[in-house]
C-alpha cells in the first residue's frame, strides 16, 4: 500500500517490484502483425496483448505495481482500470527513453524496490513463469530474459540502487549481454520470452495459451478460417 504522498509503507515490502511496461500509441503498435490480422484488428489485438501482459503482471505475488508509460489515452484508461499506473511518455523520443522515464516515476515510488522492464506484448504470460524470473533476478544487480528468437529483450531487470539501462530493440540480447546484465536462461519461462510481433508470433502464443483480453479479440474478430 502507499500513504498519501505515494510512497511506499510498511505493507508494501521493498522486495516486491516495480514493474514499467512500455506501449505505443495503438495506431502505430505491432505494424508487422497487418498481415496476419488485418489493419483493423491489428490495434485491437495489441491492447488486448497489454491488458493480458499486466493482468499476468498484477497477479504475480512478486509484483507490488505496474508503471504504464503511454501516449495512448484509450490503452491508458483500459490498463489503468486494471490497476496500472499511467503516465505519459512524456520524452516521445522512443522505447528507451519511455523506459527511463517509466524507470524514475518507478524509483519516486519506491525508491527501495528492485525494478524490470517488461514488454507489452506477451499475451501467454503466467504470473508462475514471471514469479521465477523475479525470484532469480533478485540475486543480480541486473539480468535480462531474452525472447524466443534468441535476439530480442522482453524482460530486463535492476536491483535497487541499480540503473536499469535499457536497451531494447532490434538485437538488443547482445547490448544487454554486452552491457553486464546476466542472461537469464531457466527452463519453463516460455510465456516471459513468448512476445508477439508476426502472424506466427501470434499462433505460437495462441497455442501456448493466452490470456481472456487475446483470446477473446482473437475468436471475435478474425473469420474462423482464418485462424
Amino acid at each position: 500500500m502507499r500513504n498519501e504522498s505515494g510512497t511506499a509503507t510498511s505493507t508494501d515490502p521493498a522486495g516486491r517490484w516495480s514493474l514499467v511496461v512500455p506501449l505505443k500509441p495503438l495506431g502505430r503498435a505491432k505494424s508487422r502483425l497487418a498481415a496476419a490480422s488485418g489493419a483493423l484488428l491489428r490495434p485491437r489485438l495489441a491492447l488486448a496483448f497489454a491488458r493480458d501482459t499486466v493482468t499476468a503482471a498484477l497477479s504475480c505475488p512478486d509484483v507490488a505495481n505496474v508503471v504504464v508509460v503511454t501516449d495512448d489515452t484509450a490503452a491508458g484508461s483500459a490498463l489503468g482500470a486494471l490497476g496500472a499506473l499511467v503516465v505519459p511518455d512524456s520524452p516521445a523520443a522512443g522505447l528507451n527513453a519511455a523506459l527511463a522515464h517509466g524507470e524514475r516515476v518507478a524509483r519516486a515510488a519506491r525508491p527501495d524496490a528492485p525494478l524490470a522492464a517488461l514488454n507489452a506484448d506477451l499475451p501467454a504470460l503466467r504470473p508462475a513463469e514471471l514469479s521465477r524470473v523475479l525470484e532469480f533476478s533478485a540475486a543480480f544487480p541486473r539480468t535480462f530474459v531474452a525472447d524466443a528468437s534468441g535476439i530480442g529483450t522482453t524482460f530486463l531487470s535492476a536491483g535497487p540502487g541499480t540503473e536499469l539501462r535499457p536497451a531494447f530493440g532490434g538485437p538488443s540480447r547482445a547490448r544487454h549481454l554486452a552491457s553486464g546484465a546476466v542472461e537469464i536462461t531457466l527452463p519453463g519461462i516460455d510465456s516471459v520470452r513468448r512476445d508477439v510481433d508476426t502472424g506466427e508470433d501470434l499462433r505460437v502464443a495462441l497455442a501456448l495459451g493466452v490470456g481472456p483480453f487475446t483470446a477473446g479479440r482473437w475468436a471475435a474478430g478474425v473469420p474462423a478460417r482464418d485462424r
